[in-house]
């Protein structure tokens, strides 16, 4: 059995929308998707009670909130148990800078996406990171432009 929902093109539709603007009222939402409100709004709680839509969110300006710095951090660490995975993850959870995490294959083990307002405050987040569990190496690449950025799912 697969974990994969069974999406039709209405579904498609419907989350395309909810992407782009999960604010847009339902009656507007089922008028863009050609059905009915009670029809739309059935599906939308589907799609949210089978997991597709896991949560709403508001997507904040970086900039105006003094966060435009954004680092990319490669880890490499050479003990790859259990126990370090743990102390590592929770660590790294614990840091509010970091707003994505991956465990990769080849050269670097762990990505981090970081944000910060300036080359001082990531000096500040580097040394609470080196200190959440013992880390092989640490390299960081500094974003100079961001060409694309979305949060939408290709549909």
């Amino acid at each position: 059995m697969s974990d994969h929902a069974s999406l039709d093109a209405i579904d498609r539709r419907i989350l395309r929308e909810l992407q782009a603007d999960s604010t847009v009222p339902i009656a507007e939402l089922a008028e863009r998707v050609g059905l009915s409100q009670t029809p739309c709004w059935k599906r939308v709680k589907r799609l949210g009670d089978e997991g597709v839509i896991e949560r709403r969110v508001a997507l904040l300006s970086r900039e105006k909130l003094d966060l435009g710095l954004v680092v990319f951090v490669s880890v490499k660490t050479s003990r790859h148990d259990e126990q370090w995975l743990s102390t590592f993850a929770k660590g790294v959870a614990s840091l509010p800078e970091v707003t994505e995490v991956y465990r990769l294959a080849g050269e670097t083990d762990y990505l981090l996406k970081v944000v910060v307002s300036d080359i001082a405050a990531y000096d500040r987040f580097y040394k609470r990171l080196i200190a959440t569990a013992p880390i092989n190496d640490v390299s960081s690449a500094f974003a100079m432009e961001q060409i694309k950025f979305t949060t939408a799912l290709p549909l």
